[in-house]
């Protein structure tokens, strides 16, 4: 198997089924042949049927057995193929996931991980690529993980499943893709943290998920290009925020672009900006976010709504007030699926 995103997935919760008689993982399309995007293939040969289920499509049930379940010491993994879907089980990690400790005193845990995929393009429209991850950043309670880089997600993963509360682990289908030629090293460390990815002097990127990538490819060319040295934040955890990491680069560099997955307005970098107003900036900080509208569902539709590392350029030079624009021919570029050779989400 090759060491890419998706078979990472499935090694660090095999990994975590190892460690640990009490995790299991169970969810719809678990078993089925394709098993999540590749994510939980051959998970239920390895540790059988009590442990590795696929389940009826309730998804408000399942997140309710979940947390019953959390309670008499087992360590489940629930996993949704999209983020859409477990909008059903809102009122069980709202009302019952996210406030049983504080209910009870902090006598009682809820290590969950909820799984959750989102993305876009090939034709998945409104109701199959929403990113909805401001709303769980909103409930005290929960923890939010995005990973972005392979070669972190192990770590994360893990990190995610034995922490004693409740995680959303939401994943960019589009990273499921992206390869490496490191060794799976997944370790356990304590939620949450940030990683620098890259020191500047120029500007402070914060990014997260997907657009971390477009991110990096953006900061080659700022550099090359237009002498914009560029400092990335990738943020990993949306919820807790340490500010720290964040408020030292900024007070370095004096100016900021938040880029987000989401739509701008009640977006989790509208809410983290607010927060980081209060620093002095040479200019007034932007964010980069999609247009508050629907994700479109055709592929011509789609060629300019989602936002790529061309966007990030051009966000980052206005932001700098820099009346410089890079254009580039985007009729060869792949925007409305992962790679050239992607066939469907299932």
């Amino acid at each position: 198997m090759k060491n890419n995103f998706a078979n990472f997935i499935n090694k660090t919760i095999s990994l975590s089924m190892s460690m640990n008689k009490n995790v299991i993982c169970f969810g719809l399309g678990v078993t089925d042949p394709k098993g999540v995007f590749g994510t939980t293939l051959n998970l239920q040969k390895k540790f059988g049927s009590a442990r590795v289920f696929d389940a009826p499509a309730s998804e408000n049930s399942l997140t309710g057995m979940s947390i019953g379940a959390s309670m008499l010491g087992t360590i489940p993994i629930l996993n949704h193929q999209r983020l859409d879907f477990a909008l059903l089980s809102l009122d069980q990690i709202i009302n019952n996931a996210a406030k049983w400790h504080y209910l009870y005193g902090g006598q009682i845990n809820i290590p969950i991980t909820i799984r959750m995929i989102t993305g876009r393009g090939w034709g998945q429209g409104p109701t199959h690529s929403q990113n909805l991850q401001a709303l769980f950043t909103h409930i005290p309670g929960l923890k939010v993980v995005m990973p972005s880089l392979i070669d972190d997600l192990p770590t994360l993963l893990l990190s995610s499943i034995f922490d004693k509360n409740p995680v959303i682990f939401i994943e960019n289908r589009w990273l499921h893709f992206s390869e490496t030629k490191k060794k799976f090293k997944p370790s356990i460390r304590n939620l949450p943290y940030h990683r620098k990815i890259s020191s500047g002097k120029n500007i402070t990127i914060i990014c997260y998920s997907y657009m971390t990538i477009e991110v990096l490819k953006a900061s080659k060319i700022l550099k090359k290009e237009f002498r914009v040295d560029v400092e990335i934040i990738d943020l990993v955890c949306l919820s807790p925020i340490k500010e720290k990491i964040l408020i030292d680069s900024i007070k370095k560099t004096k100016n900021l672009l938040l880029v987000d997955t989401s739509y701008i307005t009640g977006s989790f970098s509208s809410n983290l900006l607010a927060k980081l107003s209060k620093l002095d900036f040479e200019h007034k900080p932007q964010i980069l976010a999609m247009p508050d509208f629907p994700e479109p569902t055709s592929s011509f539709m789609t060629k300019y709504f989602y936002n790529n590392y061309i966007s990030v350029i051009n966000k980052t030079l206005d932001t700098l007030k820099i009346k410089k624009r890079y254009k580039v021919n985007q009729n060869n570029h792949i925007h409305d699926k992962p790679v050239d050779y992607y066939m469907g989400p299932f």
